[in-house]
């Protein structure tokens, strides 16, 4: 049997907006409830809005931990999460997406619009690369990233996308099976012309 993997940081990617989607507003603090029954700290984007801001108090309430990672021109009072264990603030985005990287063990994604498809697939494509070989999470609540995986799937079949790299995302509509999913996860081998070690 496998190594489960060790998942003490989970870096989560969503919405800085509430959305219209009841569901998908009460599961976002579900999730930040559930990490913290868990032992898992919270790494996000460190916003008080939207769904961002209800995975972080779904934590808090329960005596979980979060630290928030935001760049500099978004650190306003009328952003920012004041009551997070920590607050980390960086230069801009790009700095932002590689400070959560290193700080976390694995990322899920939950419905979010530009800005949570840009950290999804940045993430991904790093994982494609063999830039880090942490697990991916998709959380597919009430059917929001139906399309997007009918999308990736063609990807597929269109031969633009190979399948073991469209199985480094792992989907389910469930926390805790997704989080099961992530705990098992086993990357595949880096290809050998992507190995720098290669001669």
């Amino acid at each position: 049997m496998s190594k489960q993997n060790t998942i003490n940081k989970l870096a989560v990617f969503c919405a800085s907006s509430d959305g219209n989607d009841q569901q998908i507003y009460n599961t976002a603090y579900t999730v930040g409830k559930r990490m913290a029954e868990e032992d898992i700290q919270l790494v996000y984007g460190g916003s008080k809005l939207g769904l961002m801001g209800q995975v972080a108090r779904g934590v808090m309430d329960h005596g979980g931990n979060a630290t928030g990672v935001i760049p500099d021109f978004l650190k306003t009072k009328e952003v920012v999460h004041n009551g997070l264990d920590e607050l980390i603030t960086t230069q801009d985005m790009h700095e932002r997406k590689l400070t959560m990287n290193e700080l976390s063990d694995a990322f899920i994604t939950l419905p979010g619009g530009f800005g949570t498809f840009e950290e999804l697939f940045e993430i991904v494509t790093w994982a494609q690369l063999g830039l880090h070989r942490k697990p991916i999470g998709l959380l597919n609540i009430n059917g929001f990233y139906d399309d997007l995986i009918h999308m990736l799937n063609k990807m597929t079949s269109k031969g633009l996308l190979k399948q073991d790299n469209l199985d480094i995302l792992l989907v389910s509509d469930d926390f805790d099976d997704l989080l099961k999913q992530m705990r098992n996860f086993e990357p595949k081998p880096v290809p050998k012309w992507m190995n720098k070690n290669q001669t």
